[in-house]
């Protein structure tokens, strides 16, 4: 059978089965707008998620109200008829477009067939935003019931535990393995002696290091310690790391596995030069590298642990004269980038648990969050600005680690107040970044005389030698910081078993920065007692009207 004779069969089943959720007829004019045509690509490829279909038809020449061919002039040239992928797939979110476009010359007109793939599993399809469907033959929004229905496919489906039947230890790479071991017996050193791990055969270790599943090879184990040949056991998935060099000198290299080996290879790439940063009133540099070497694994693991896996999507880390980025694909999954910046947030759930967990058994990441928290502080140390996460892409994650300074005030300013609490720090940068910060923040660091100029144009104070003879001021702006209070509580409750509201404000109110006023004092306390309440520390043993807080 010809192609044109398959097509011709194609149309006829879709007239025999007329409209319905995953096809629409249109006659289209050659002006047909591509917003209407978008529109319509999003809702039926939604639709072909939600009914298991292989995909959805929008078919251009065919009178809807007769089920007659009256063909189409839309777009009569070859070239333009085809740019119309690339227009769908500009606009479309996550980015797709028709699988093919089919051009039938049918005996009574010109006939369109576009074919329209399902969203993938757990990610519907937006076209500029809005996310459509179908509701009989209509086009309508998606209702948040089917929403939720495609956001919800993936939720109980963890990519990296599926065991691969095909996969042996003979798909393994050796010296990842015995990397994997010594990374397990570091973590592990307290309560399992290094001899009795080395006496483990490979499948043994392999489950002890959450790796298996009742013997069989999972997905994370072949991502983590797989053998470079073994990259076919993973199609379509591209189980790759991309390093890329932008700027005057242009350079690529992919790393594919085992990524527990090629994540330090693809690190070391990475130039890591020494910069020289001169402290304010001296006249020693000060020499400091780059990028922080750990920094640099810790956002490669994260990038690992938290990818979509699904969207067969590889790892891409740019480096650029100034800066490295770090792209992943996959919202960022529980929480915000500035909840674990200050080391205030435990995470609650994982996009890929098994994989997770494994890499914690290997002493590559942890389960508590403090990866951010950490990589905010090495920047810190080394008076440079902090890492930015770009959330603004859908399904998208891009950290960016600088490796230069933006403003000479405040990496100066780093270098001489060791001091300042990191919630400062954090709202400092912001500033040198041109980034907008809250109002309570302004008040404090200009009391301080940390900041300069009006809004929006603050920046850092550049009288250095002013701030740093201003610290018993800003200790009393400042006061001190949420672990300090928190201890303060702590041994009023051990001394006198329990205290009121009104006892807890007065305990801490002479503590309290005077930059604040009476309600943001009650609120920070409040947010105090919270917090530890969250954390297991306190309870509340009266009432929400009279609280009465005793330690748990």
């Amino acid at each position: 059978m010809t192609p044109a004779e398959m097509t011709d069969l194609l149309l006829d089943r879709l007239l025999a089965g007329w409209e319905n959720e995953i096809v629409e007829f249109k006659e289209a004019g050659d002006g047909y707008s591509t917003d209407k045509i978008g529109a319509y690509f999003s809702a039926l490829s939604n639709e072909a998620n939600l009914r298991g279909a292989e995909s959805g038809w929008l078919v251009f020449g065919v009178k809807n109200t007769t089920r007659n061919v009256v063909g189409t002039p839309y777009r009569p040239e070859p070239g333009r008829l085809q740019s119309l992928k690339m227009q769908i797939a500009e606009n479309a979110e996550p980015s797709a477009t028709f699988s093919e476009i089919l051009e039938l010359a049918h005996p009574d007109g010109r006939v369109l067939l576009l074919k329209v793939p399902p969203a993938p599993r757990g990610i519907p399809i937006a076209w500029k935003g809005h996310y459509y469907a179908r509701s009989g033959e209509s086009l309508d929004s998606l209702h948040l019931s089917k929403l939720d229905e495609i956001r919800a496919q993936t939720l109980a489906t963890d990519w990296t535990a599926v065991v691969v039947p095909s996969a042996t230890m003979k798909h393994l790479d050796p010296a990842a393995i015995a990397r994997a071991r010594q990374g397990f017996a570091e973590r592990n050193g307290p309560r399992l002696p290094a001899a009795d791990i080395a006496s483990w055969g490979d499948a043994k270790f392999l489950a002890k290091a959450r790796l298996t599943r009742d013997g069989g090879i999972t997905r994370a184990a072949l991502l983590l310690l797989g053998a470079d040949t073994s990259t076919h056991l993973l199609s379509p998935h591209p189980a790759q790391l991309t390093w890329k060099l932008v700027g005057q000198e242009s350079a690529y290299r992919h790393f594919r596995l085992p990524f527990l080996l090629n994540a330090t290879e693809l690190a070391n790439q990475i130039r890591n030069v020494q910069l020289r940063l001169l402290p304010p009133n001296e006249l020693i540099y000060r020499e400091i590298s780059k990028y922080d070497e750990r920094s640099i694994l810790e956002a490669l693991y994260n990038c690992i642990a938290h990818q979509d896996y699904t969207t067969a999507s590889r790892v891409i880390v740019t480096e650029h004269v100034d800066k490295l980025v770090f792209e992943s694909v996959g919202e960022f999954y529980d929480g915000t980038p500035g909840d674990y910046a200050l080391d205030e947030r435990i995470p609650r759930k994982y996009r890929n648990p098994f994989l997770v967990e494994a890499m914690t058994e290997l002493n590559l990441i942890d389960q508590m969050g403090y990866g951010i928290h950490r990589m905010v502080q090495d920047q810190v140390r080394r008076f440079l600005p902090l890492p930015d996460y770009d959330l603004t892409q859908s399904a998208e994650v891009k950290l960016t680690i600088p490796g230069a300074v933006i403003d000479e005030s405040y990496s100066q300013l780093l270098m001489v107040r060791t001091d300042l609490p990191l919630d400062d720090v954090l709202a400092l940068d912001r500033v040198q970044k041109r980034l907008p910060i809250t109002d309570e923040a302004i008040k404090r660091l200009r009391k301080a005389k940390l900041i300069e100029g009006r809004r929006p144009n603050l920046h850092v104070s550049a009288t250095v030698a002013a701030v740093t003879g201003r610290k018993a001021d800003y200790i009393r702006t400042r006061a001190q910081d949420d672990a300090h209070f928190s201890q303060l509580i702590i041994d009023y409750l051990s001394q006198y078993g329990g205290a009121s509201r009104k006892e807890i404000d007065g305990l801490l109110g002479k503590y309290l920065p005077d930059v604040l006023d009476a309600a943001q004092q009650r609120s920070k306390v409040t947010n105090l007692l919270s917090k530890m309440r969250r954390d297991g520390r306190i309870r509340n043993a009266g009432s929400q009207q009279k609280p009465r807080w005793e330690l748990v």
